[in-house]
């Protein structure tokens, strides 16, 4: 049997594609580097998970033979409860990127369209494209969502809408009043995918009331992560909230046990651990003050943001001081692929690696650039 390029088997749309980069892991940085390395790049918690979430993993070690609850019957009611909604108005995921592509594989075809913004979480783009259908990127405006740009772009094949609110990289956020007269613009018929992973670390009052459209039956899926304030990005849990016949379709095309049984565990005993939530937001609050006063005082350019990282324009090749904070031992994210030639992203991390990624930075922009560069 002949063997024939697997390029003539692809659908057109995927060769368009270009994959999500994922950060280096620490262990690999070290290894090449053969010293201790900090990693500033993923926006994880630097304080590491709930230590009732490590308990509840550790009891349920022994059962991992067996295949974990399909439905996340015990998370997905105490998730319920916390909510106020009902059961069926939740489904889990493998972390929320997971929910994403899975409102893009439910609702999208080749012919249709979905819209986000330019600068927005990268995977948004990857779930519409994945599908085969067209891709509608609107303009930031002062480094957020223009919500009135999204609306404005909104066609006859428009069906689904992502937004993260804050948004990564910017770390900027929209206002619920600001949201609410976004939906009333829209059509009614359009799903809006409300990527709310950073959720827990804003402080504003007129952030989000975004539960409110669940209860009112609108077309909006809610998504929230354990992998952020929780600490449990290695498990790959969150979840999703919309109105019953939203999350039924979903179901239909859901992953069967794509929430895994470590998962649900450690994710239904962070939930009742608000001694670390807690804990988790005054870090970051305190950690985000010493960043910003010291970039401040050393004239270095950012974006405020209201999540647990910072987008750093430093006016040099993000690639470039990617790799030269990389030999510094300090992981970061160069924001190439989000628009940003000149900035880096940054996650707030303890104090004493605030202070190492400081002094990394300044060393890098204290040293000579090497000769044959245009």
């Amino acid at each position: 049997m002949p063997r024939y390029s697997i390029e003539e088997i692809l659908h057109p749309w995927s060769k368009r594609i270009r994959p999500y980069p994922p950060g280096k892991p620490i262990e690999e940085v070290e290894r090449e580097l053969g010293r201790t390395a900090i990693k500033l790049a993923s926006n994880e918690n630097p304080l590491g998970p709930s230590p009732k979430a490590l308990e509840a993993i550790q009891k349920s070690l022994a059962g991992i033979h067996r295949y974990p609850d399909g439905a996340g019957h015990y998370l997905r009611r105490r998730l319920a409860e916390l909510h106020e909604l009902d059961m069926d108005q939740i489904i889990l995921g493998a972390g929320s990127t997971d929910l994403i592509e899975l409102a893009a594989k439910t609702f999208l075809n080749a012919g249709d369209e979905g819209i986000t913004s330019e600068s927005a979480f990268y995977i948004y783009r990857l779930a519409i494209e994945g599908m085969g259908a067209g891709l509608a990127l609107a303009p930031m405006r002062d480094m957020r969502f223009d919500l009135a740009a999204i609306a404005r772009a909104v066609t006859p094949r428009t069906k689904v809408i992502y937004l993260g609110n804050p948004n990564n990289p910017t770390g900027t956020m929209f206002t619920a009043s600001e949201l609410d007269r976004f939906l009333d613009a829209i059509p009614s018929r359009l799903l809006v995918v409300l990527d709310e992973a950073y959720y827990d670390y804003v402080g504003r009052p007129d952030y989000s009331h975004s539960l409110k459209y669940v209860h009112e039956g609108r077309n909006v899926l809610v998504l929230r992560t354990f992998s952020k304030v929780h600490g449990l990005a290695g498990l790959r849990i969150g979840y999703g909230s919309g109105h019953g016949e939203l999350i039924a379709a979903l179901n239909r095309v859901r992953s069967p046990f794509n929430a895994n049984m470590l998962a649900q565990a450690a994710a239904l005993a962070a939930l009742d651990d608000r001694e670390h939530v807690l804990g988790s937001v005054e870090s970051n609050a305190r950690g985000m003050k010493f960043l910003t006063e010291e970039l401040a005082l050393t004239g270095v350019r950012y974006t405020p943001s209201v999540g647990n990282f910072l987008l750093v324009d430093t006016g040099r090749d993000c690639e470039e001081d990617f790799v030269r904070l990389l030999h510094e031992g300090v992981i970061v994210r160069p924001m190439k692929l989000y628009g940003f030639p000149a900035a880096i992203r940054v996650t707030v991390g303890l104090e004493r690696e605030i202070e190492q990624f400081l002094e990394a930075l300044r060393h890098i922009a204290a040293a000579p650039v090497k000769a044959g560069k245009n």
